[in-house]
């Protein structure tokens, strides 16, 4: 049947306290090293996303308040040259209107002469028209 070898036994228990040290050595503490660098590793990242996020968030906010800054010159701006434009064209419009208005004040004026003159013609010529009807009645 089995036999039971106390010296094998034996050897075989110190191989294998050997090999737990060997590995421990030289695989068990590396890989565990290599763990907790990794987790000190993306603790540290995560740290450092956590600052930059809020760094960018202050960032994005001093951005947003340039950008309502630049939003409220534009505006300003523009309503300005709105404002320029309005006052240009009326000072435009009201030099036209004063124009157009002196031109009808002389064709008013040249139509009353003219009316005048057209008159006095007339009134000048009626003796001749007085005649000329006569002869017409005279002749029916």
């Amino acid at each position: 049947m089995l036999d039971i070898h106390v010296s094998l036994m034996l050897f075989v228990l110190v191989l294998f306290l050997a090999l737990l040290v060997v590995l421990n050595r030289m695989l068990y503490k590396p890989l565990i090293k290599f763990m907790d660098d990794r987790d000190h590793a993306i603790a540290n990242d995560l740290k450092a996303a956590r600052n930059l996020s809020g760094n960018s968030e202050a960032l994005l906010a001093e951005a947003e308040e340039i950008l309502d800054e630049a939003r409220s010159k534009a505006s300003e701006i523009r309503q300005k040259s709105i404002d320029e434009a309005k006052a240009l064209a009326e000072s435009k419009a009201e030099s036209k209107r004063a124009e157009l208005d002196a031109e009808y004040n002389s064709f008013i004026e040249n139509l009353q002469s003219e009316k005048e003159t057209l008159r006095n013609s007339l009134l000048s010529q009626m003796p001749l028209f007085k005649e000329s009807l006569k002869a017409k009645f005279s002749k029916l």
